[in-house]
């Protein structure tokens, strides 16, 4: 089999800032994500497209609070599900479409991914991942009454918050590995996969939490022995001291340099943390190669012309 890259596009890059996010907003975006696919395929890798899907669980969400009178809300491990399967549906279309300009004969397969988490993860006794809408603090009691967890989110308001335990497996990797054995692109652990834990007689239980979709993403590329994880994020490259005066960017660095910049407090656990600890994971358990770079970069990126290039 060709070896095999793993493709991890955010969420916001199906839903630009200042968009509204309709869905043809979307489908443009998503026809203007591809091309590092194309590049990948040129470069003669089997690829997994994975993706994220925060603005659209957040819309799901909000539907959810303004139809509860009349409709029952879903739990937001079928949101999980049911955006993975209409995200995929906008890619699998998108890159059809492509592929087929192109003149490049595969097939695209979305498929709906399980991954498996632990009951006991430290997340679900203390949920920190906010999601869905800002509220005013007169608001929290009448939210709480209704079992959520809420905190305040940078000053900028109070938003629900629930757990996001670490992905432990991958339950559709055997079709994963089967479709990429027979040349197919698969579309996988969108949002991260919809949270499950093992029950003791095997069965599998879903769980109302999210999980991160670059740390399942490194999941899954050990699983099926991947050899490269790109990371499509909002900045070109990795930088130490983001932001501030005496900023700098990274071009290359290896597992050990990103631990230590990891440790002394560079790659913050909300932005730039999940990515370098998924990147780290990744490497450790028998990748050889994270690139991350912005999307519109991605092909400057493969050829070595820009983003960070991260090694064992």
């Amino acid at each position: 089999m060709k070896p095999v890259a793993i493709i991890a596009l955010g969420g916001n890059a199906l839903i630009r800032e200042g968009q509204k996010g309709t869905i043809y907003e979307q489908f443009a975006n998503t026809r203007k994500s591809l091309s590092g696919v194309i590049k990948l395929i040129e470069d003669g890798y089997n690829v997994v497209v994975t993706h994220g899907n925060g603005p659209q669980a957040g819309h799901e969400l909000l539907r959810n609070e303004r139809c509860s009178d009349e409709i029952p809300p879903q739990p937001l491990g079928v949101i999980d599900a049911s955006t993975q399967g209409w995200i995929g549906y906008m890619i699998a279309q998108s890159l059809y479409n492509r592929l087929l300009k192109e003149n490049i004969k595969k097939d695209v397969i979305p498929i709906v991914t399980q991954i498996v988490v632990s009951p006991d993860d430290p997340s679900i006794k203390n949920p920190t991942k906010p999601i869905g809408l800002f509220y005013e603090k007169k608001v929290v009691p009448i939210l709480e009454k209704r079992g959520w967890t809420v905190r305040e989110d940078a000053g900028r308001g109070f938003r629900r918050v629930v757990p996001s335990p670490k992905p432990i497996s991958v339950i559709e990797k055997n079709a994963i590995l089967s479709i990429l054995e027979k040349g197919g692109i698969v579309i996988a652990a969108g949002g991260g996969g919809i949270p499950v834990y093992t029950l003791e007689d095997g069965s599998l239980e879903g769980l109302d939490a999210v999980i991160d979709k670059d740390r399942a993403s490194a999941v899954l590329g050990a699983e099926i022995n991947a050899e490269l994880l790109v990371i499509l994020t909002g900045v070109e490259k990795v930088a130490l001291n983001f932001k501030k005066e005496n900023q700098s960017f990274i071009d290359r660095m290896n597992v050990k340099e990103a631990e230590k910049y990891l440790e002394e407090g560079h790659f913050p656990a909300g932005s730039m943390g999940p990515k370098i600890e998924a990147a780290i994971d990744f490497l450790k358990k028998g990748g050889k190669k994270v690139i991350i770079t912005e999307l519109e970069k991605a092909r400057e990126a493969f050829s070595g012309k820009t983003g960070t290039i991260i090694e064992k």
